[in-house]
This record gives C-alpha cells, sequence and structure tokens, in this order.
C-alpha cells in the first residue's frame, strides 16, 4: 500500500534541506488548506479564500466571531505540531491537551484543554465512547501503546491509529475531530511525510471509514483513506520541485 508513496518521500528527501522561500510558501499555502478543510468538515462556513483573509488579520462581514477564531485557533495550532517537532518532544497527554486548548480558545475556555466530565454519543457514529470516568485510563493506554507499540508500524498506518483511537475514546465534550487529525498530521510530519489533508468532499467517505474502524475494527478502508490524502500532500512539492 505504501510502496508508491515512500518512493516519492525517497525523492524529497534527496532533495531537503529545501530553501527556507520554498518552505515558507509550500507552509502558507498548506496551513490555509489544512485549516480550512478541518473547520469545514465540522461546520464552519468560511471558504478557502475567506479563511486566507482572516489568517491575514482581516475580518470577513456576515460570519461569526466563533468562526474567525476556529480559523485562527487551527492555525495555531499547526504553529505548536510544529514546534513540538523542532524540538523533538515525545508524544504526550500534555501535548494532546494543549492542541485541545489551542483549538478552544476564546469559543470554550471552560473546557479547553480538559477531559470530559459526562458521557457523549459521536453523531451518526455506530459505536459509543466510552464512560468519562475510565477518559484518564484510556488515555494512559493510548499514550502507552504509543511508547511500546507503535514502532511497529508503518508512519502511515500509526498515523491512521493514533487518530482512529483517539476520536474513539473522545475525551473532549468539543474539538475532537480537529485535534485528532492535527495528532494523525504530527505523526506524518514527524516522519518526514506531507500532512494528510482530509477535503471536506470527502467528508462521507472518510465518517464511514472511522466508523468502520470504531465500531468493527475495519482498519483498512480508513488506512487507505490517510494514504490517498499522504499522496496527494506531495503533489504541491511535486510542482515547486518537480519531482
Amino acid at each position: 500500500m505504501f510502496e508508491a508513496i515512500d518512493d516519492l518521500k525517497n525523492k524529497l528527501d534527496q532533495r531537503r534541506p529545501l530553501s527556507p522561500t520554498i518552505v515558507k510558501n509550500l507552509q502558507e499555502d498548506l496551513i490555509i488548506r489544512w485549516t480550512y478543510h478541518s473547520n469545514a468538515i465540522e461546520g464552519n462556513t468560511l471558504t478557502l479564500l475567506e479563511t486566507k483573509v482572516i489568517l491575514e488579520g482581516i475580518t470577513v462581514g456576515g460570519k461569526a466571531l466563533r468562526e474567525h477564531f476556529e480559523a485562527i485557533n487551527h492555525r495555531n495550532a499547526i504553529y505548536y505540531v510544529e514546534d513540538i517537532i523542532r524540538k523533538e518532544e515525545p508524544f504526550s497527554e500534555w501535548q494532546i491537551r494543549n492542541i485541545h486548548q489551542l483549538i478552544l480558545k476564546n469559543i470554550d475556555d471552560e473546557n479547553a484543554g480538559r477531559y470530559r466530565q459526562q458521557n457523549v454519543l459521536i453523531s451518526g457514529a455506530t459505536s459509543t465512547p466510552p464512560d468519562y470516568t475510565l477518559l484518564n485510563d484510556k488515555m494512559s493506554q493510548l499514550i502507552n501503546w504509543y511508547e511500546t507499540e507503535a514502532y511497529k508500524l508503518h508512519p502511515i498506518e500509526r498515523a491512521a491509529k493514533v487518530h482512529a483511537d483517539f476520536v474513539g475514546i473522545h475525551p473532549f465534550i468539543d474539538g475532537n475531530g480537529r485535534t485528532s487529525r492535527l495528532l494523525m498530521n504530527l505523526e506524518l510530519m514527524k516522519a518526514g511525510y506531507p500532512p494528510c489533508v482530509i477535503t471536506v468532499e470527502n467528508r462521507l467517505a472518510y465518517y464511514e471509514a472511522l466508523d468502520q474502524w470504531m465500531a468493527h475494527g475495519k482498519t483498512e478502508a480508513f488506512t487507505q483513506l490517510v494514504s490517498n490524502a499522504v499522496r496527494e500532500g506531495f503533489k504541491p512539492y511535486q510542482a515547486v520541485l518537480g519531482l
């Protein structure tokens, strides 16, 4: 499943380090697309261009303040993920809480970075998240798996599992989807792969594949969807570098 992607990665690695100008250009493009699509999946109504304008510091008339914060917060969460990678910090619950806190800043400060204190349902899903009293144990188990078993998987499989297992736990009242996609891409970027931007157009297939994993333990569809999105992530590099 991953041979063609690993071949692209090898070609990209041979061109590294990229010039600061190319890195900046690719980063700006990525942040806008990733922020737009991840927020749109969750119901944010900003367009791609409106997202770009807001991230440049301009207010868009007729759009809710919450939607402005969602764009700004997501951009800042990406910056934080990049900082984790630069500092080579190990995966931890502290990081997860920090990412979530950034996602909900100025939107729901009371619950930002705090595990939920009530039981919830995942809309449209056929599985139910664990009881809130089990969250500390479930999150500890996730980190323990990561520290002891995760290295055995291909980076794309590992990233997909981090995403799916985190969403299955659903530790926060809100913002689990955005947080899970940031955690998935933290894994991919650590390993030198482009981030996986799940597009809003693929939302239905994304939800269905996730549900297959969480409800039935069928991992193939979601892993394939992530793999396809990672492959798409090489296209900006191909356009700029002629890979």
